[in-house]
């Protein structure tokens, strides 16, 4: 009994110093920011409990509610073209074409150069008077004079989209190529005996295998895009018109730009109960479908 005791103490003696880092990191700023949500807490000024106020505050204002629909626009869309995308990249680095390994090492060029670089380099790409991008396009015919990729703002959501696509599609290329190497091959040769096609295969054999990988990565990629900042900020800073704003960026310009530290955290803690739902609901799926 005391050796099981030892046991147990020295296992809590060795995960000390780890939870101490998250609960320093991770968990004290978290459970400031709730407290900070409750306040009316302005930069100078002390502390004011104010219950729900802020919240009740931003479920009346245009700018936030615009803010929330640009937030689940620029998710949605994102989410989905990394996962279309990603998987038809896969499927080609898993078709054995020639320089494979060369292609993979180039998939992976978006994701190693640091986002706020790359994204410099795309805001040289759209701007409107050495645009590459419209320059292309114009000498090319196919429009007559350059679009407006960040001063419109719907071209300014696709732009922000866009990148944000280019950034985290190796992520889900090298994912799901790795998911479709481990499917066992005596399954797809045991299928083309039988007489399946391509998308025969693909729906009935390799998409039911990569669903719960499938899920995983939709899971985190939807909290990484959803908190998204430094794409939108370098690009767009929320313009124009506050139509390409997210939870993000508007916290930052009303809490720190703007001073009012409650309204702030009141922002970027909105869409937690939402995103903890999600969250239980798909490992829920992921763990049903595990044996």
């Amino acid at each position: 009994m005391k050796r099981l005791i030892r046991k147990h103490l020295s296992s809590y003696f060795f995960i000390t110093p780890a939870l101490l880092v998250i609960f320093c990191l991770i968990g004290y700023p978290f459970l400031l920011s709730i407290y900070l949500s409750l306040c009316e807490a302005m930069v100078g000024q002390p502390l004011r409990f104010a219950g729900f106020e802020n919240f009740r505050y931003l479920l009346r204002s245009d700018i936030f509610l615009q803010t929330l629909k640009n937030s689940l626009v620029y998710t949605f869309s994102a989410v989905v073209l990394k996962v279309v995308f990603g998987l038809g990249l896969a499927l080609l680095l898993n078709s054995g074409i020639r320089f494979q390994k060369f292609f993979r090492g180039a998939i992976l060029l978006p994701w190693v150069i640091p986002d706020t670089l790359s994204t410099l380099g795309w805001v040289w790409m759209f701007d409107p008077l050495y645009s590459v991008i419209n320059w292309v396009l114009t000498h090319l015919g196919l429009v007559q004079k350059g679009i407006p990729w960040l001063s419109n703002p719907y071209w300014a959501m696709a732009s922000i989209v866009l990148v944000n696509v280019w950034r985290g599609l190796p992520f889900f290329a090298i994912t799901f190529f790795a998911g479709l190497v481990s499917v066992p091959r005596e399954l797809y040769q045991a299928a083309k005996v039988d007489g399946a096609g391509r998308f025969r295969i693909f729906f009935y054999i390799t998409l039911p295998l990569l669903k719960p990988l499938l899920l995983i990565v939709i899971l985190f990629s939807t909290i990484s895009t959803i908190s998204d900042f430094n794409i939108v900020y370098i690009l767009t800073k929320g313009g124009p018109m506050n139509m390409t704003h997210v939870l993000s960026t508007l916290a930052f310009r009303v809490g720190l730009a703007g001073g009012n530290l409650g309204q702030g955290a009141a922002v970027s803690l909105f869409l937690f109960p939402v995103m903890a739902v999600v969250v239980y609901f798909q490992l829920r799926v992921i763990q049903g479908r595990q044996p």
